[in-house]
């Protein structure tokens, strides 16, 4: 599950992409995630994107604090905007990469049809990759784990707000509820590795 691989967090002009942009050159997230799906692309495995993405008005934000608070003050995630899209990284995979819509908050899993998806498709392992880690990556760990899912976060294709924030959360939080990996170690495990 790609989580916010959007233009508002990856492009340099990005509404937010100062939040995540040390954490993101540290980790190495976004070259890492494109070497993970690039590596993907020719397998049966199951890469779904979850965009985060807003009514003109945030009209389904009503009385937001916190990050949400913050995203509709500085107009992020808008419907019709660049800043909502998907990555050009991402977007060159084409297809292979599916799109659920709807997400509309935190979790990946509310107000879409991703636990649909997976229980149709008899998915038991959730693989979570993206921004923020604090945030929309360990509410959607979290939403996984409690449904049943083997969860697993991997630690260099995410980004926290800070690097501290990052290790924080892949040291301390992700192991009370996920295995914490690498994608090199993922790839070797499903026996992709080069």
């Amino acid at each position: 599950v790609l989580i916010g691989y959007q233009n508002d967090y990856f492009a340099t002009d990005g509404i937010l992409h100062q939040v995540i942009e040390e954490s993101s050159r540290v980790t190495g997230s976004l070259a890492n995630t494109v070497d993970l799906v690039e590596h993907l692309r020719a397998t049966p495995l199951l890469v779904v994107t979850t965009p985060i993405v807003f009514t003109p008005d945030y009209s389904e934000l009503v009385e937001p604090v916190g990050i949400l608070k913050t995203v509709k003050e500085l107009g992020a995630f808008k419907a019709g905007t660049k800043g909502v899209e998907t990555i050009p990284e991402l977007r060159r995979f084409g297809e292979r990469i599916m799109e659920v819509p709807g997400k509309r908050g935190l979790n990946a899993f509310s107000n879409t049809d991703l636990d649909h998806l997976f229980q149709q498709r008899g998915i038991t392992d959730v693989v979570l990759a993206g921004v923020v880690t604090s945030i929309c990556v360990d509410s959607t760990g979290r939403s996984a784990y409690e449904r049943g899912y083997k969860v697993s976060v991997l630690s260099d294709c995410t980004s926290g707000r800070t690097t501290f924030e990052q290790d924080f959360y892949c040291e301390n939080v992700f192991p009370l509820y996920a295995e914490v990996i690498d994608h090199v170690r993922l790839l070797q495990h499903l026996g992709l590795a080069t």
